[in-house]
């Protein structure tokens, strides 16, 4: 086995000499989203719906930058990369069709990380279908193989895009994320995963439309799958895995009224029609329908809009010629006609609906279906087709399975799908500081009323909301979902990263736990920390999600995300999100400090505890540039360039334990780190490394103890950069080891 070779096992990730591995990453690229040629993100109106002759070669950044921004994130602790591409990247030419020059373009990236030793596993990424409605994923062609019109998507408001506002900087925040209780995002998802059963008659080469879809996704997925491992070098040594479909979402699937708004549907921003107003505005026919907006305590509906005033269709007119798609479409699936009418959900005559409870349950058997028996049937077929296809190429691969987010996971534990290579990939955001784009800031030296002032202008909360508590029912009165102060705010996220850490082990059985995706948005406070340099809010909201991750008791995580070409006009030029740990208009944290270890005294720093130890030290360490030490917001002032909160996410973290990691944490405020471990064997060659970023430790003031052991501090060598790390060698039975570093 290689030396930088994983497996799962049980439910820890364990190298070639039987330490537990942490995965610490990072997603990139958030750009990988959108094409580099033309390099139009979803802002731009430019050439958008020609979706054919586009190029993501160059995502997630050039090849010539590769080895700064890996090497950046190595020095920042990362050990891990989600590497984020899409189906269309792969297949955007048309059905079969697959892009030679990007798959190449990703093996020379892919060797880059291997020279700075990452764990790679891959992230087929989608939101709400497709760039073309709004989001990320699937090729163009997809809507026209079923009947849709992209060009009039944003006239009937079937799916709202950043890209057709006359001035995109106006989008609402988080608004993309109505797209999925939207006609074009329920229609695709519907038929990606049951055309079968609530489309029969949409067949193109005498192949249902899901089965259509299905395959094709799949096929792109294994041929780059297939090029990853013709390279050679690269499979288990560099890619160790395949993550499913990114945020799986069931459609109109289980659905009991589409007359209504469904009680699960939590979030209701802007305009809010029901399925059923959905499917008559794209037909042509206008509906006034409430619109809401997101107030302190939730969403609120504020009034009504017409919507679709001019009877635009968002179906393919009857008359469109298809002879530039390689498709047969079956003469039953008529274009210029509602898919949904077509199958008898409505009358588009008389403008009746027929059947409100259509896709509440399955054709066949009559089931009642809602969102747990759509993960437990749709999806797990479709992921087990995913798997052996991936398998079919890559033997190993570990298998990142993403059941359908903030949902109850499947129900395999102990079933055949209970697979050992497996590993449950959740994501958790933080919904109320997302969806405001505030963080928890009290001023009390300004008194109670300025507080108060602030509530009721919503720029600053005191509150949060336990998401996942209200989700799961396990409060008797909603109102105990409310979490006032930092503390308790604090305590809350990690407790809920606690029970989805827990509920996988009673449904999907002992496997590694990943938060693939888990982050927060920069943009706070209308932007406050660009101008002033002031990231006071970001720190504290970037210290809590860590804070929650280092006592959830997972096996690690992949922050959401790394954008390359962040800047704080255009954050992460998608959809109006700044969720990038790196901006090119801000200051990354200083990586080099100025000392020689070689003559500093031990006594400053090491604190010796009582027992027989050894203290070494590397006498190999340079004298080094001196950083500005300082938190962003004490050397705050009117246009600074800061460090965008980078002290709250450089941070320790354990890489390698030897024996089962018990706990470890961070305490940002006073720089203290501690692990707790129990050691069942230790080999004396290969000691339990810890990641100790330089600036929070150098070593001129970073004093160390252990209950036993001995450890040395050094430097490993990723390429062209050194990174700073402790070395501990602890005998068996339980240990811990406490490191305190330089308070700012």
């Amino acid at each position: 086995m290689n030396q930088h070779s994983l497996r799962v096992e049980g439910t820890s990730f364990r190298d070639c000499e039987n330490r537990e591995v942490f995965l610490r990453g990072i997603n990139v690229a958030g750009d990988a989203k959108f094409p580099k040629e033309p390099n139009r993100p979803s802002e731009d109106h430019d050439e958008f719906f020609n979706g054919n002759d586009v190029s993501f070669v160059g995502r997630p950044f050039p090849l010539k930058d590769a080895d700064i921004h890996f090497s950046r994130l190595r020095n920042w602790g990362y050990n891990t990369i989600r590497y984020i591409f899409t189906w269309e990247a792969i297949e955007h030419s048309g059905p079969g069709i697959y892009d030679e020059e990007w798959l190449a373009f990703t093996i020379d990236v892919l060797r880059v990380a291997k020279k700075y030793q990452f764990y790679v596993f891959m992230d087929p990424h989608q939101d709400v279908w497709s760039r073309l409605s709004g989001g990320s994923g699937a090729p163009a062609w997809t809507l026209y193989a079923a009947g849709l019109n992209p060009r009039n998507f944003q006239t009937t408001q079937a799916a709202l895009s950043q890209h057709a506002l006359d001035n995109p900087t106006e989008f609402p925040k988080m608004l993309w994320c109505t797209n999925y209780s939207r006609l074009v995002c329920q229609t695709m998802l519907t038929l990606f995963w049951a055309g079968r059963d609530f489309a029969p008659n949409a067949i193109l080469d005498d192949m249902n439309i899901q089965d259509y879809l299905q395959s094709h996704f799949i096929g792109a997925c294994k041929h780059l799958a297939q090029k990853i491992h013709d390279a050679g070098d690269l499979e288990g040594d560099v890619v160790i895995g395949w993550e499913s479909l990114n945020e799986p979402h069931r459609g109109l699937i289980g659905v009991q009224d589409i007359s209504k708004i469904p009680n699960e549907q939590h979030l209701q921003l802007g305009t809010s029609p029901t399925a059923f107003q959905g499917m008559l505005i794209g037909s042509g026919q206008p509906c006034q329908v409430a619109t809401w907006s997101f107030k302190s305590f939730g969403p609120r509906q504020i009034g009504e809009e017409l919507i679709n005033p001019r009877g635009a269709s968002v179906w393919l007119p009857a008359g469109y010629s298809e002879g530039h798609f390689p498709w047969r479409r079956d003469p039953r699936w008529r274009l210029g006609e509602c898919i949904w009418a077509q199958h008898g959900v409505w009358d588009p005559s008389k403008s009746v609906l027929l059947q409100k409870d259509y896709f509440a349950k399955r054709p066949d058997s009559g089931e009642i279906l809602d969102y747990g028996k759509f993960t437990n049937s749709y999806f797990l077929t479709h992921y087990r087709s995913y798997k052996h296809a991936i398998r079919s190429v890559c033997g190993g691969a570990i298998m990142f399975c993403q059941p359908p987010v903030m949902e109850i996971p499947p129900n395999i534990k102990g079933s055949a799908d209970d697979d050992p290579n497996m590993v449950h990939a959740v994501h958790f955001y933080d919904g109320l500081t997302l969806l405001t784009k505030h963080w928890l800031v009290f001023h009390p030296q300004k008194g109670r009323r300025y507080v108060l002032i602030q509530i009721l202008m919503d720029r600053n909360r005191l509150y949060n909301l336990d998401i996942i508590g209200l989700l799961r029912g396990t409060h008797r009165y909603p109102f105990r979902a409310l979490k006032f102060g930092e503390r308790s705010i604090r305590k809350s996220l990690r407790d809920q990263l606690r029970f989805l850490r827990d509920e996988s082990l009673r449904n999907m059985g002992h496997h590694p736990l990943i938060f693939t995706e888990i982050g927060i948005p920069y943009d706070l406070d209308d932007k406050h920390a660009f101008n002033s340099g002031d990231y006071t809010s970001q720190i504290k909201a970037m210290d809590a999600n860590h804070f929650a991750l280092e006592g959830s008791s997972s096996n690690g995580f992949t922050l959401w995300c790394y954008v390359a070409q962040n800047d704080h006009e255009g954050g992460d030029q998608w959809n109006g999100e700044d969720l990038s740990i790196y901006s090119q208009d801000d200051l990354e944290l200083p990586r080099t400090i100025t000392t020689s270890l070689s003559k500093l005294p031990e006594t400053t720093l090491i604190e010796k505890q009582s027992g027989s130890m050894s203290q070494r030290w590397r006498n190999s360490f340079k004298s080094r540039e001196v950083p500005s030490p300082g938190i962003s917001f004490r050397n705050s002032s009117a246009r600074t360039r800061s460090y965008r909160a980078a002290e709250a996410f450089v941070r320790p973290s354990p890489i390698r334990v030897h024996g089962k990691l018990e706990s470890h944490a961070f305490d940002l405020k006073n720089c203290k780190f501690s692990m707790k471990l129990h050691a069942e064997q230790t080999l004396v060659h290969s000691p339990s490394e810890i990641y100790l970023p330089y600036f929070h430790f150098p070593p001129a003031s970073t004093v160390i103890s252990a209950n036993a052991g001995s450890w040395e501090i050094t430097e490993t060598e990723f390429d062209r950069i050194k990174v700073q790390c402790l070395r501990w060698w602890h005998p068996e039975g339980k240990a811990e080891i406490n490191v305190k570093g330089l308070k700012h």
